[in-house]
């Protein structure tokens, strides 16, 4: 038991590892206004019904690399209640990327399904 177990775990920090940054795009491509990260998580854990919620630190790195992309962008802000806050949003150039990885998921999703279902 402990076996199956641990390979789900690495099952499930691998396939989450793909597709982290594609959801944080979608999340806050959604938004109407900027987001800081534990508003993001927030977000993550409502929608993904569970399946995509995780350790709110492991969400930083993945914001700056999409920001060093030029995908996001972000501002700093005080906050009232502590230190300050980095609030982040998509850039035009990360919303025509996201149409391209909504594309491509589409189409890895639909090959997988149909291979599990026996379709192939």
């Amino acid at each position: 038991m402990d076996d199956r177990v641990g390979h789900l775990k690495k099952f499930q920090k691998e396939l989450s590892a793909g597709t982290v940054s594609l959801v944080l795009l979608a999340v806050l491509e959604q938004s109407r206004q900027p987001l800081y990260g534990y508003q993001i998580a927030k977000r993550l854990e409502e929608l993904g019904e569970g399946v995509l919620a995780g350790k709110q630190s492991a969400l930083y790195p993945v914001l700056r690399n999409l920001e060093a992309a030029g995908l996001l962008a972000s501002e700093v802000e005080p906050s009232v209640s502590g230190p300050p806050r980095r609030y982040y949003r998509v850039t035009p150039a990360g919303r025509e990327v996201l149409r391209e990885w909504v594309a491509a998921w589409n189409a890895t999703r639909d090959s997988v399904d149909k291979v599990l279902q026996g379709e192939v």
